[in-house]
């Protein structure tokens, strides 16, 4: 019996002496991570006092020695490369079997209470057989078995979920590896899932990973929680909202992948801010992606404003702050930062700044002066040193002269600067390669505010072209060229086109166009039907709306745009005498807007139409003081005047002057303003009469049913 129990203990006894040879033989530093990529796994070291701990435990000859010699072999084998052997060592070891013990081991380590009774491990050997654990996940990983090593990996984790469920004690496992590999094992588990493509493991990994208290330090955090982030923002994988009972009162919970990861790179910044992490500064970048997306541009404004000074230059700073406050629509914000960057930086430096904030004032008409000299200020610093920005420049420049034009207070300095506008935007045409779908459309558009309807057509239908039908603006200003043209046939089949090839929630703009263009065709029912149809899509498209589904924003709001259509509707009714229906879309406008000017205007031409010159007038004078600037209004007002007499003629004319002064081509003013200079008689000469009346035959010619713009 002694001689059979003897022969069952010298595989052991070998094994034992093999991993005292490897120990024993210069081999004590055995680093997996030399062999395996740098991802800041745990230096699986034997160090002197691990290998006299070994050894002490080899000697005594316990049911463990078996196990932590195969586990030591096992490390020896990884470290030569030999990934299979070591795995195969590593499989021989009944871990299963011992986790019982390890949990036991490691509640009553932490506890350190005399009630609590010895732990049947030592700490060392609850290190050792996590080391082996994380030892055996790397191997798999390295084999490809990536669902196997997640799963190995997962089960350290479980382990101390399950013997300290409030999680590790602060100085826990102090003055070994212990915390080394349970770092390690937290940082591994989410990158195994996201090999094995099992991206809703992988996000799991990471809450579970932050969620709990592992004893981590703050770089480990941190670290973790970018991981995280940039998962959630760049994987594809929709996340459920996390579960943050004891968090929830009061607190902010996520409810989708953008508002966790915008969470969590907002409390990185904080941690950066407050000194805990080294700055990161791809952290704002993922962050300015992520409020870009979500369209919650204010607050990262704020998140750089509270950025310290050494994180980003204070020219980039304060751009990135202005494109935050330019994409929500403060412009004036946006333009005054800009303005500082400009005010002490060297143009050639600036080219950028430059050209945002010629954009800015180009698009509005009181800085358009503004916006022409920051375009000459970049071409004068490009030099001819890259055609594209030039390009830009030529088109912001072209744009900022076109809106100044219209503000241009003498009709020389107008005439100037539109052919200046023209001639620059013709420059840049002849620059760009391939063409420029904004250059063209500006081209165009410019070409129609001049009324040379020609060039406009030809360069609108070339952008029609070259984008396949697929912008909605270019549809709408072919079809206003075409209609302008008085080619109301063929105005009205481009429209169908484009309504055949776009959404119903794009039929808007589309429609409002058909319906002027046929009511300009003396087509009156059939201008009624279309406007019918349009009131139908703004209701849809509203209580879709109102129900929280997506519905596609046009230029306008759906509100201002239903007031705008029971308006035409009104003056289509009253085109045909039918005052009843009139008086139904007027009590429709009030309805949604008592204080709409387009609502005391109708009322006005209702009146006007019976007969009610006096009324009609009050009901202007309401409208111009609604909104002063209101042109139809000045207009209607002026005809009133001159029909009821007693040569109230200056204050006519005053009211045809301004509309002139806001809107140019309005040849309806043009006209009236002859017949004002006319009824004057010696204090208006026949040429000024004439005049009038020769300009607004040819602005009648080319007027198209509604603005070009």
């Amino acid at each position: 019996m002694m001689e059979g129990r003897e022969q069952r203990r010298r595989p052991r006894k070998l094994l034992c002496w093999m991993a005292m040879q490897c120990l024993c033989s210069g081999e004590q530093a055995v680093r997996v991570d030399e062999l395996a990529p740098a991802n800041g796994e745990v230096e699986l070291q034997a160090n002197n006092a691990s290998i006299q701990e070994a050894e002490l435990s080899l000697r005594e000859g316990d049911s463990l020695n078996y196990e932590e010699a195969r586990a030591l072999l096992a490390k020896v084998e990884y470290q030569r490369g030999h990934v299979e052997e070591a795995l195969r060592m590593l499989n021989g070891i009944n871990i299963p079997a011992m986790i019982p013990d390890v949990k036991i081991s490691i509640t009553r380590l932490a506890r350190a209470q005399p009630d609590s009774g010895y732990p049947p491990m030592s700490l060392h050997s609850v290190n050792l057989i996590m080391e082996t654990i994380y030892l055996k996940t790397i191997a798999l990983r390295d084999l490809g078995k990536f669902k196997e090593a997640a799963e190995q990996c997962s089960t350290i984790l479980d382990v101390i979920e399950s013997a300290l469920p409030e999680g590790l004690p602060a100085n826990f496992g102090y003055g070994s590896n212990f915390n080394a590999t349970i770092c390690s094992a937290i940082k591994l588990l989410p990158e195994l899932w996201k090999l094995e493509d099992s991206l809703p493991e992988a996000l799991s990994s990471y809450r579970r990973a932050l969620l709990r208290n592992w004893n981590l330090d703050s770089k480990t955090i941190g670290t973790i929680q970018k991981e995280f982030a940039i998962f959630l923002l760049y994987s594809g994988c929709e996340a459920c909202t996390p579960t943050l009972r004891p968090q929830s009162h009061g607190s902010f919970v996520p409810e989708n992948n953008f508002e966790e990861a915008i969470l969590l790179l907002m409390i990185l910044l904080m941690k950066f801010n407050l000194g805990w992490l080294e700055r990161d500064l791809t952290v704002m970048h993922h962050l300015t992606f992520a409020l870009s997306m979500s369209g919650r541009l204010k607050p990262l404004a704020t998140q750089f404003e509270k950025l310290l000074p050494s994180v980003l230059h204070s020219r980039e700073w304060m751009y990135n702050v202005a494109l935050c406050y330019l994409a929500e629509e403060d412009d004036l914000t946006s333009l005054n930062l800009l303005r500082m960057i400009l005010r002490f930086g060297e143009d050639s430096s600036c080219i950028k700044e430059l050209l945002l904030s010629s954009k800015i004032c180009s698009e509005n008409g009181a800085c358009a002066e503004e916006g022409a000299s920051y375009a000459r200020r970049a071409l004068v610093s490009l030099n001819g040193g890259c055609d594209q920005l030039e390009v830009v420049a030529d088109l912001l420049l072209g744009i900022s002269l076109s809106h100044h034009a219209r503000y241009a207070l003498s009709g020389t300095a107008r005439d100037t600067q539109q052919r200046e506008a023209l001639e620059v935007l013709r420059v840049a045409g002849k620059k760009m390669q391939p063409r420029d779908y904004k250059l063209l459309y500006n081209l165009s558009l410019e070409n129609a505010e001049q009324r040379k309807l020609e060039a406009a057509a030809s360069y609108a239908k070339k952008l029609l072209k070259l984008e396949n039908g697929s912008e909605l603006k270019s549809w709408l200003l072919i079809a206003r060229i075409m209609s302008a043209q008085k080619q109301f046939k063929n105005a009205e089949s481009i429209v169908n086109a484009a309504l055949d090839q776009t959404e119903k929630w794009c039929h808007v703009d589309l429609l409002q166009t058909k319906a002027k263009i046929r009511a300009a065709n003396g087509q009156f029912k059939k201008a009624i039907e279309t406007y019918t149809q349009l009131l139908a899509v703004i209701e849809l498209r509203t209580k879709n709306s109102r129900s929280g589904k997506m519905v596609l924003q046009g230029s306008k709001d759906d509100r201002s745009r239903e007031t705008e259509t029971w308006y035409d509707l009104a003056l289509v009714y009253l085109s045909l005498s039918q005052w009843r229906d009139a008086e139904i879309c007027i009590s429709k406008i009030k309805a949604i807007n008592a204080y709409s000017p387009l609502a005391y205007h109708s009322t006005g031409k209702l009146h006007e139409a019976r007969g009610f010159l006096k009324e009609a007038l009050g009901a202007y004078s309401t409208a111009l003081d609604l909104e002063p600037k209101h042109v139809p209004s000045l207009i209607s007002a002026a005809v009133a005047l001159r029909q009821l007499g007693g040569r109230p003629l200056p204050a006519a004319r005053t009211f045809l002057t301004d509309a002139l002064r806001l809107d140019r081509t309005n040849h309806v003013a043009c006209f009236n303003l002859g017949l004002t200079y006319e009824d004057e008689g010696g204090s208006s000469s026949a040429l000024e009469v004439a005049e009038c009346f020769e300009t607004a035959a040819l602005l009648e010619e080319t007027a198209p049913p509604e603005p070009f713009r």
